[in-house]
């Protein structure tokens, strides 16, 4: 059957794919506005909005909220990324409504009361604080920052404590109706889900939701690179090494995640053979690669001892030159089927 695609009069798309043999449907919407577009005193809010997204609207509290989809054996939750927020759910076929409900009532009747929000605020100051104590989560912090040098693409996605803090209901309904529009939104649906009753569900709840807010327009992304780094009294050391990538829409997007595949993509990949298994410089070694919609991050990251780095790097960078000159078939098959 595939996917189809259809497009409310207000300007939101609506994407459905029908998968007879499962029962059960997830569905979400995904909204065009994350990290990227917060202006600077803004820092962390996308993230924030997250959280407070099932802190009670104006027809259901918080327990409601949750209480209804778990009474129906669903689940729903919500993300934040650079680029997009996201408000998702699974249910039973016969529960889509439900869950239709729900997310439409959480994206246009969210109250942002005061004390959840401080309740909210000093659990994000924990997130923020145990991100700090994570190596692995600072080195990639780090890496992007360093990558995209004072820009918004480049900077984490919690915010700082000192931003987070700062953040008043007020703020948030503001950042909602300058982001939020059905313009930049998609509900999609895929499981046992019929698209014409999808569509008229969606736009029964949202199609009078507004085509357009004012918005803001993150600056174009520039990537600058260079080198960081932080001396920490830990046994181990992060290492990730990068260069710009490509963005998510262009054609060699998915070469540079096969790419990523073949040198690092798995226990039979290149780095893990030749950096673990054959010299044993580190114990976890994997390529990565990300895209944006306007540039992408292709890098490395390694865990290993102090006492291995000048060892480490050398070989890596080894491993990045011999890449663009040759690739095997049987390589190529293998990262084509793990991608798959």
């Amino acid at each position: 059957m595939g996917v189809e695609v259809s497009r409310l009069s207000n300007g939101l798309t609506v994407a459905t794919e029908t998968l007879p043999s499962i029962e059960s449907v997830a569905l979400g919407a995904w909204v065009k506005s994350g990290a990227r577009n917060e202006r600077d005193e803004e820092h962390g809010m996308a993230h924030l909005l997250e959280h407070m997204a099932f802190k009670g609207t104006k027809r259901r509290s918080a327990f409601q909220i949750a209480s209804e989809i778990e009474n129906v054996g669903g689940e729903i939750n919500a993300a934040t990324s650079v680029e997009t927020t996201s408000y998702y759910a699974r249910v039973l076929s016969d529960d889509v409504p439900l869950a239709v409900d729900i997310l439409a009532d959480i994206l246009q009747e969210s109250e942002f009361d005061p004390d959840e929000l401080e309740r909210e605020q000093h659990v994000i100051l924990q997130e923020i604080g145990a991100a700090h104590d994570t190596p692995d989560d600072i080195v990639f912090d780090r890496f992007t920052e360093t990558a995209f040098r004072h820009q918004t693409i480049g900077r984490s996605i919690l915010g700082t404590p000192e931003t987070v803090k700062s953040f008043t209901s007020g703020q948030l309904h503001d950042f909602i109706e300058r982001q939020y529009d059905a313009e930049r939104m998609v509900l999609v649906a895929a499981g046992d889900i019929k698209h014409d009753n999808f569509v008229r569900e969606v736009e029964k709840k949202l199609g009078g939701f507004r085509a357009k807010a004012a918005g803001n327009i993150p600056q174009y992304a520039q990537y600058v690179g260079g080198d960081f780094r932080e001396d920490r009294d830990l046994m181990d050391a992060q290492i990730v090494l990068g260069f710009e990538g490509r963005a998510y829409h262009v054609r060699d997007f998915y070469a540079s995640q096969v790419l990523s595949m073949i040198l690092g993509g798995g226990m039979s990949s290149r780095l893990f053979q030749e950096v673990r298994e054959k010299r044993g410089l580190c114990y976890s070694v994997y390529a990565f690669h990300w895209g944006f919609s306007d540039t992408g991050i292709f890098g490395v990251h390694a865990a290993t001892g102090q006492s291995d780095i000048a060892k480490l790097v050398p070989v890596i960078i080894d491993e990045l030159q011999k890449a663009g000159q040759s690739i095997q078939q049987e390589e190529l098959d293998r990262a084509r089927a793990q991608y798959r």
